[in-house]
């Protein structure tokens, strides 16, 4: 018995050191995050992109901050947006928007805290500050 626990032991101890430190389950307030900057990101390139249809022009902004509680009224308005059905893009983009809007009202509803209900602050992003090496 005694070899078998010291080999589970040992096993153990290199499974957590092999795994990086970082290696924590995701919760609800770090796949919101991700996912929004995700989103956040895809729109910019979509916005930026020479390929796309004229109609993306015309879309509703898409500048998210999920600790602003005009988030889900943003969300909302993206995915019910009429147009750009053709776009296969804008159509994957508004996918997302809705799995986060999902996520937000439904799997996260009591874990997140909405700090401002600015809803002017979501037509302007605001620059990441510069990071200085």
């Amino acid at each position: 018995k005694l070899p078998t626990m010291k080999a589970l032991l040992l096993l153990a101890a290199l499974l957590s050191a092999a795994l990086p430190a970082s290696a924590a389950p995701p919760t609800c307030y770090s796949r919101v995050l991700s996912l929004s900057k995700e989103i956040t990101e895809s729109f910019k390139e979509l916005q930026t992109s020479k390929t796309v249809d004229s109609c993306v022009e015309a879309l509703p902004r898409l500048y998210l901050d999920i600790h602003n509680y005009c988030v889900l009224a943003k969300l909302r308005d993206f995915v019910a947006y009429p147009g750009c059905d053709r776009v296969v893009e804008v159509n994957e983009l508004k996918e997302k928007a809705r799995s986060l809007y999902t996520i937000l009202i439904s799997y996260c509803r009591r874990d997140l805290v909405f700090l401002t209900d600015d809803c002017n602050a979501l037509e302007i992003p605001i620059s990441p500050p510069i990071e200085h090496s």
